[in-house]
């Protein structure tokens, strides 16, 4: 399975309005995506986190590229700034796990 952990905070009122403008249909996209087996967000000392967990890396790429998930990344840059992690496991990782791994390998975008 592949896991992809992500953690982001909106720049300023503004910026954290959009962010959630375009989440919510984000987080109803993935409900629906092919291959998804654990999605659930976080928020952690303002910082907005997701874990999803999906059957392959194909599946969370495919994800990547619907519409509503496309809109968000394209905006990212003028709302948020944050960091990202993907990595193969062998079971669904706890909140605890999750954000270790992404507090040592995360990836700013």
């Amino acid at each position: 399975m592949y896991v992809s952990v992500t953690g982001l905070k909106g720049k300023g009122i503004i910026g954290l309005m959009r962010f959630w403008l375009l989440a919510i249909p984000s987080f109803k996209a993935v409900q629906r995506a092919d291959g998804i087996l654990f999605w659930e967000v976080k928020t952690i000392k303002g910082w907005h986190h997701t874990l999803t967990v999906w059957e392959t890396p194909k599946h969370m790429m495919a994800y990547r590229k619907s519409p509503s998930h496309l809109k968000a990344m394209k905006a990212f840059p003028s709302i948020a700034v944050g960091k990202v992690h993907g990595y193969d496991a062998s079971k669904v990782p706890t909140w605890e796990e999750a954000l270790r791994e992404y507090e040592e390998h995360g990836r700013v975008v």
